[in-house]
């Protein structure tokens, strides 16, 4: 998923990029004798996915697109590769279906609670053949085994002044607007040194929502001075308890052409302050 506070979120191989290659544990996991080519007993998709069960999960619900699921994993490359694997780090991993690989997106709603399955995922539903520097190239084979599964938080409404900014806004000299959705409790405003606790949703002005703590029901903490200009500003004009909506120019977040798959032009964030650490 897109970084939007330029700090770490979600360190997660499977969103694209550079992959998450450091193993603690000692060791490759061996590759599958399987890993080279899709077997005969494997079930294969329209789309070209091909995998079949290794173990019966004892589930019998399938997440959705948007659910977040919690998983175990190992990833070889069809010569036998090892290049990542939450089994050797002995830590599973927890995401949002929809904000990783096509394969991935579509593999693991196949499958139930406690399954594991062995996925041959093609380049067009993975990193493709010329991938970003890290990534694995080609066709890819994971066995992947579901732990977990949390249903996703519906999505917050679209804001219903997103497209512009109201007259009911308060314009600073930056260009930074915004308006107090739900007075506070606090009292102190935090400085742009201060690291704060908030939740938030982010929206284009067509209404396109990006990303938000609150689908995933993850509050996130980071220091003020460490992400866009406009939320450096903004949130210092809040306390504790405060939810204020944002409507932050482009030259106050991340430009009207930037790259990195971040979005451009002006951009409207509600934003809640939980805390001021």
């Amino acid at each position: 998923m897109f970084n939007l506070l330029k700090i770490t979120i979600l360190a997660l191989m499977l969103v694209g990029g550079n992959m998450t290659n450091e193993v603690k544990a000692a060791g490759d996991i061996p590759a599958p004798d399987d890993v080279a080519a899709i077997p005969e007993n494997a079930t294969t998709t329209d789309t070209g996915l091909a995998s079949r069960v290794l173990s019966k999960g004892t589930g019998d619900t399938h997440p959705s697109a948007t659910d977040t699921v919690t998983v175990h994993y190992t990833g070889w490359t069809t010569d036998g590769k090892m290049f990542d694997s939450s089994v050797a780090r002995g830590e599973p991993i927890a995401f949002p279906l929809n904000r990783v690989i096509k394969g991935w997106t579509e593999g693991v709603q196949y499958m139930v609670i406690g399954e594991r399955r062995r996925f041959w995922i093609p380049a067009n539903l993975a990193y493709g053949e010329n991938p970003q520097p890290g990534a694995p190239v080609g066709v890819l084979v994971f066995d992947v085994e579901l732990l977990e599964i949390k249903e996703a938080i519906p999505a917050p409404a679209v804001p219903e002044d997103v497209a512009a900014v109201p007259d009911s806004a308060e314009v600073t000299a930056s260009g930074l607007a915004s308006r107090v959705l739900k007075e506070g409790t606090g009292k102190v405003h935090p400085t742009a040194s201060s690291t704060v606790n908030v939740h938030y949703s982010g929206w284009t002005l067509k209404g396109e929502m990006f990303d938000s703590s609150v689908v995933r029901s993850e509050p996130i903490s980071f220091p003020l001075n460490r992400v866009i200009k406009g939320w450096t500003e903004g949130v210092q004009l809040m306390v504790e308890g405060e939810k204020r909506r944002l409507w932050i120019p482009a030259s106050l977040a991340y430009g009207e052409n930037p790259t990195n798959g971040a979005p451009g032009g002006m951009l409207v964030f509600d934003v809640e302050l939980l805390a001021i650490q």
